[in-house]
């Protein structure tokens, strides 16, 4: 059966959106020393979580991802070649922790641009375009739910409400794309505008360090922030090599 043009872009962000946050879950599950399962579920999860919740919320249920198991099969495949690759280059891994968060970076940066682009359009195949918060909202939750889940399972303080600007990224790079849209500017290039607008803002965020503000609190501590346990510094528990050791 012969495939419409935006069911084509769909799937072209669906494959560099799985393959991109498959990297970046496996990457995670692995520095928290998760076995292979480990890393193959959360891969999985990072992938599929965000398209999982924004399907049940619009009532497509069993959510589609169900019925796509060539898209499960490339996030299995990219899992069990990333752990393949650590485990037999294993004590380099080690040693390129630094290295390897900023790779992971940015292929978590290419996974919530594609799935916040891919996640809005959602809106459009379904004719729910017409509610300009439901379909942001929408790229919104496929971009970044899969990486909420992968932070609780992995027991980290999910990303999106804690570093840089992840969240405002996904949530302007899909108003725009939505937007374009609207004013029937050409599908291939609103997806590429939208993606590239989400990609720099993440990549911007991480190399001059923007953040949302915060609130610290500071008490006899010399200026640090309080966490769960006043003796350990703030982002420690961020960090899997403090918390779960070498």
């Amino acid at each position: 059966m012969k495939m419409e043009m935006p069911e084509i872009i769909l799937l072209i962000l669906e494959i560099i959106g799985t393959i991109s946050f498959a990297i970046s879950g496996a990457s995670v599950a692995m520095k928290v020393r998760f076995d292979i399962f480990g890393v193959v579920v959360i891969a999985c999860l990072t992938a599929f979580g965000g398209g999982i919740i924004r399907d049940i919320l619009i009532g497509e249920v069993p959510p589609s991802i169900f019925s796509r198991l060539y898209i499960i099969a490339i996030a299995v495949l990219t899992a069990l070649v990333a752990f393949t690759i650590a485990y037999v280059k294993r004590k380099q891994f080690k040693k390129m922790r630094g290295k390897i968060e900023d790779i992971n970076n940015v292929f978590d940066a290419i996974g919530l641009a594609a799935f916040s682009v891919a996640g809005t359009q959602i809106a459009f195949s379904n004719a729910l375009s017409d509610n300009a918060f439901l379909s942001i909202t929408l790229g919104f939750l496929t971009g970044c739910g899969g990486g909420v889940l992968r932070d609780v399972l992995t027991e980290t303080k999910p990303y999106i409400f804690t570093k840089h600007v992840y969240a405002i990224a996904s949530i302007i790079g899909a108003a725009i794309y939505y937007y374009l849209m609207i004013f029937n500017v050409n599908a291939i290039f609103a997806s590429f505008v939208g993606m590239v607008v989400i990609f720099l803002l993440r990549m911007l965020a991480t190399k001059y360090q923007w953040s949302l503000p915060k609130i610290k609190n500071e008490e006899n501590l010399g200026g640090k922030t309080l966490t769960f346990n006043p003796k350990i510094k703030e982002n420690s528990l961020d960090d899997p090599v403090k918390k779960y050791g070498e």
